[in-house]
This record gives structure tokens, sequence and C-alpha cells, in this order.
């Protein structure tokens, strides 16, 4: 990929992130903090990361506010339809950007490929893709996640933790154990971890 459309691709992911009307605390849109974050990892992970993965790192979350999860049954099988939804959505998103920016077909369609989950455990790109974003959710999100689901049980966040955990590679494990995380947060892990 030439530079150009690196940074043309680049650009354009970065725009559709500026249109999410959710701010972070900079005042930034919270999905534009979310890619940099997620890329952040990605280069964490994998220091010679392609041009293209960088990329898809970036668009997790592609457009996401534009899918809400009200728009889908408020039950888990309505969650998980909207997840499912929205990986298509977001896969073929970032194609289209790609694509436009000048971005050769065979690594818009790998990017593609990673952004919609396919081939998790099997798939390299997609497994660091999912390792980011499970990092990013455990050194970032997870209080906030916490404070707004004060209803949910001990078990039940221990639950979700485990669930991520199984989601993550080796790698990602352990950098997850390296997190300085709030002591009431680290708690619950170990209690993941334990059982």
């Amino acid at each position: 990929m030439s530079n150009e459309a690196y940074e043309r691709a680049r650009s354009a992911i970065d725009a559709a992130h500026a249109a999410d009307p959710k701010r972070a605390a900079d005042g930034r849109a919270a999905e534009l903090v979310y890619g940099e974050r997620v890329e952040a990892w990605v280069v964490r992970l994998v220091p010679d990361a392609a041009p293209h993965l960088r990329l898809a790192a970036r668009c997790q979350h592609l457009e996401r506010w534009l899918t809400p999860r009200a728009s889908y049954p408020l039950d888990k099988v309505g969650y998980h339809a909207w997840r499912r939804g929205l990986y298509v959505k977001q896969a073929e998103r970032a194609r289209e950007l790609l694509l436009a920016a000048g971005v050769e077909a065979g690594e818009a369609a790998e990017v593609a490929t990673w952004v919609s989950k396919t081939g998790l455990k099997t798939n390299a790109g997609t497994q660091v893709l999912e390792d980011a974003a499970c990092l990013v959710f455990l050194e970032n999100e997870i209080a906030d996640f916490a404070a707004t689901h004060a209803d949910y049980t001990e078990e039940k966040f221990v639950d979700i933790l485990r669930k991520t955990w199984r989601k993550m590679s080796p790698a990602a494990q352990a950098a997850a154990l390296a997190l300085e995380l709030p002591a009431p947060i680290a708690a619950l892990v170990r209690t993941a971890l334990a059982g």
C-alpha cells in the first residue's frame, strides 16, 4: 500500500469517527479515541504491524453509533444479533472507505475480514484486533462499565471477565495481567481466573 493511500484511508476513517455524537473526556469523538486506543494496543502486541492491520484497528467500532443497541430487542438474543449486525456493517464500511482511498482490493478485503471478526482464534489479524479490543475494555472501560451496571451481581461481572479472558490470546492475557487495574476490578479478575 502506498503511503498516500494509507494516509487517505486513515483520514477517511478518522473523519467517520469524528461524526460520533458521543464525546470522550477530552471533548473528542468517543469512537475516535477508541480507535486510537485499539491501534495502540495492536502496535504493542505486533510492533511491526502492517499498515492495513493498523487501519483495521482504527476501524474497530466504525460508525457503531449509527446502530444503537436499542434498535434491536433488549434481550440476550437481541444483543447477539446487534453485535453480529455491527460486525457486518463495520466491515463493509471499512472496505468501502479503504477502496475509495486507493487501498488495494486484497488488503481492503483482509481488513473487512478482520473487522467482521471472521476467523477468531484462527486468523492472526482477527485475533489481534480482538485482543486489542479486550485490552482496551480492561484498561479504559471496565470501571465505567461497572459503574453503569451497578445492578449486576459479582457473579455476572466474573462471568463477563471469564468470557473476555477466553477470547484473548496468551500474549494478550499476559498483557492484561500486567495492567494496573482499580482494586475492586483487580479482585474480580483474580476471582474470574481462579474459577
